[in-house]
């Protein structure tokens, strides 16, 4: 029977950490500049308005400097990819596509719109994880 965590290589530490920081960076962005959390949008926006300096721009350098510092601190775990490339190609347009269907990603939806009680980010997010598990299971018989 395969497991679907890896339990001797799981570190809830860091992935309470990396949550804490989500919500803590989704409650100074909504408190202090009334915006979402939602990285599809803040890209997109961040896009249509290059070269011009935004808090969108600022936010996703900010988000790859972090990522950058972290792993000069603590490295990057090894990891293998044993999917065919056209798989990862389908699998990233299909993500692509269904945050433009669902007007949002699971940051904007899952994290900012369920905490906000919206009833759209709740139907949105149950429909995203559905909608997952249902792609999981058809690419793991394929």
């Amino acid at each position: 029977m395969d497991t679907w965590i890896d339990f001797a290589n799981f570190t809830p530490g860091s992935a309470l950490l990396g949550g804490a920081l989500i919500g803590l960076a989704a409650a100074i962005l909504i408190i202090g500049i009334g915006r979402i959390l939602g990285i599809s949008g803040i890209t997109s926006n961040m896009l249509k308005q290059l070269p011009k300096l935004s808090w969108q721009l600022a936010f996703i350098l900010g988000m790859a400097l972090a990522t950058w510092g972290y792993s000069l601190i603590v490295g990057f775990p090894e990891f293998t990819i044993d999917q065919p490339v056209w798989r990862i190609i389908l699998a990233g347009l299909l993500v692509g596509f269904g945050t433009r269907l669902g007007s949002g990603c699971t940051s904007g939806h899952g994290v900012c719109g369920i905490s906000r009680l919206s009833t759209r980010s709740m139907a949105a997010t149950v429909t995203f994880m559905i909608g997952g598990v249902a792609t999981a299971s058809l690419f793991a018989l394929l």
